[in-house]
């Protein structure tokens, strides 16, 4: 199957309807659907055959859906980019992937040129402005000038549909080889296990050029009938307003977005009723902001989690059903989910060990890398490195990333356990704990905390709060203030910055 086969059924089943709202415009699916196409058909004449790399760079707009689906209505790979992401990391992905060609505009031409510099198989670059400079194309000249007959290629199941790359937060980013197959039964498996109704309407702000959006889409189209507002970026005003205007059901978010959702003050002038999920990933949620969403608002946040390398979302909390807060839910339709010990063995309920995936919606690998490959899919199942248990319901708890662990004096010290003490403190908006070299103990425990705004606080005053709550043991040698938590693009905090801090 060809994974843009989606958009047509979504068509066939519900006919032509508004389907996007972006900055006051709105476009159907018809009209996405036939951009798509033309799209296409203007790659096709570039030389962009099956199989190709196609990057996929900018904020969110109607152009980063179009461009997924042209690249796979003509059987070439998507490799959705940030943004935001530095020349060097960004030129490194333009070179591992071999990009044929990247769709983009004319404010990342810097950084994009950065990258074509050094890459000799990018021959093409593509800018969504209308008026470009020499040596790039228009993309909407490309469209205007396109036919919009294409046959679409029949791609097999087990073809290679997204190149992703993962979000670096330990190292160098890897590329994870997403299928057809895959792409469509992770979004099967999400329609599957929510049965959310035809018609709804989301607001959309998380980055659609990365795993996120390219599930959201296909999802969305299984579900039909949709409408998603898109905003270019988060923005809690933009947020509420459009809730209130579209009479929004859905949304979601990463903690740092409710987090700054709690902290805006003019919250109340909107009404916020029609809305019934919001769903939070990507992240630890602490139980703090859980319960003041549910306090500010009188909605409970529904938390889920997912990997890169097995589609982006693999277990959530019942959207009808129990929610348990601190949970990531059951596992979605089509995912297997279990815990292992350091020897891969099962573990029973109750017992923390390393959660584990195997199903239709695993990655193929990591491109151009089959040591790391085969370690990350050991035995047939994606070692994800977090660390968990399940309970007697069958529902995953996350206590840990296994790399994020604090060994201190030979005792494992979950940071997270910690982070929620500090979260608990009124002054505190967010924080994040890492291990600190220590001679006595080969390492400690050091915690990096944005007070909210107006707030002020000292050191001794955050390790005290700690000492009163924890062990003495597990409470922070050391607290830094900062003024923000470095985090990638979809909300995950970079820990490896935070210890380059020292």
């Amino acid at each position: 199957m060809n994974i843009a086969e989606l958009g047509e059924k979504e068509i066939r089943g519900f006919g032509e309807h508004v389907s996007l709202v972006f900055e006051g415009q709105e476009f159907t699916n018809v009209e996405m659907y036939r951009a798509g196409k033309k799209l296409g058909n203007a790659l096709k004449n570039l030389g962009v055959k099956r199989g190709d790399r196609v990057i996929i760079q900018m904020p969110n707009c109607p152009e980063v859906l179009q461009s997924f689906q042209a690249v796979w209505k003509i059987g070439a790979v998507v490799v959705p980019m940030s943004y935001l992401i530095g020349d060097e990391e960004s030129t490194y992905i333009y070179q591992d992937c071999g990009a044929v060609a990247v769709i983009s505009s004319t404010e990342f031409l810097p950084k994009i040129e950065a990258g074509r510099a050094q890459t000799p198989s990018v021959k093409h670059v593509v800018l969504i402005d209308k008026e470009v400079p020499p040596n790039t194309l228009s993309y909407w000249k490309l469209v205007e000038d396109s036919s919009e007959e294409l046959e679409m290629v029949k791609t097999d199941d087990d073809e290679l549909a997204a190149l992703i790359y993962t979000a670096g937060t330990t190292g160098r980013p890897k590329g994870v080889m997403l299928s057809h197959f895959a792409l469509y039964i992770n979004a099967y498996g999400q329609w599957q296990s929510h049965r959310i109704p035809p018609g709804i309407v989301s607001i959309t702000s998380l980055p659609l050029s990365h795993s996120y959006g390219i599930a959201s889409m296909n999802t969305g189209d299984l579900i039909g009938g949709g409408k998603s507002v898109l905003l270019r970026w988060f923005d809690v005003e933009k947020t509420f307003e459009g809730i209130e205007k579209y009479k929004a059901n859905l949304t979601t978010g990463v903690p740092t977005m409710y987090v700054y959702m709690l902290l805006y003050p003019e919250a109340k002038r909107y009404d916020l009723s029609s809305m019934k999920w919001w769903i939070s990933g990507s992240a630890p949620l602490a139980l703090e902001t859980w319960n003041e969403f549910r306090e500010k608002f009188g909605f409970e946040i529904i938390e889920g989690w997912g990997l890169t390398e097995a589609g982006a979302n693999n277990s959530c909390n019942p959207f009808e059903g129990p929610l348990k807060v601190g949970s990531i839910g059951i596992p979605h339709a089509w995912n297997e989910m279990t815990i292992f010990d350091d020897d891969d063995n099962e573990l029973p309920v109750g017992e923390e060990g390393e959660i584990v995936i195997r199903g239709p919606i695993l990655m193929k690998g990591y491109w151009n890398k089959p040591e790391e490959t085969a370690e990350a899919l050991k035995g047939g199942w994606l070692h994800t490195g977090d660390v968990g248990y399940r309970d007697n319901d069958g529902y995953f708890f996350i206590t840990e990333r296994k790399k994020d662990l604090v060994i201190k004096a030979g005792e494992n010290i979950f940071p997270r356990e910690i982070e929620e003490v500090i979260f608990a403190h009124p002054k505190v908006s967010e924080a994040a704990v890492v291990g600190i070299k220590d001679e006595i103990y080969g390492e400690d425990i050091k915690a990096f905390v944005v007070l909210k705004p107006g707030e002020e606080a000292t050191p001794e005053e955050i390790i005290e709060h700690c000492r009163t709550r924890l062990k003495r043991f597990k409470t922070p040698k050391v607290v830094q203030f900062i003024d923000a938590l470095p985090k990638n693009i979809v909300g995950k905090v970079l820990k490896k910055e935070l210890r380059k801090l020292g």
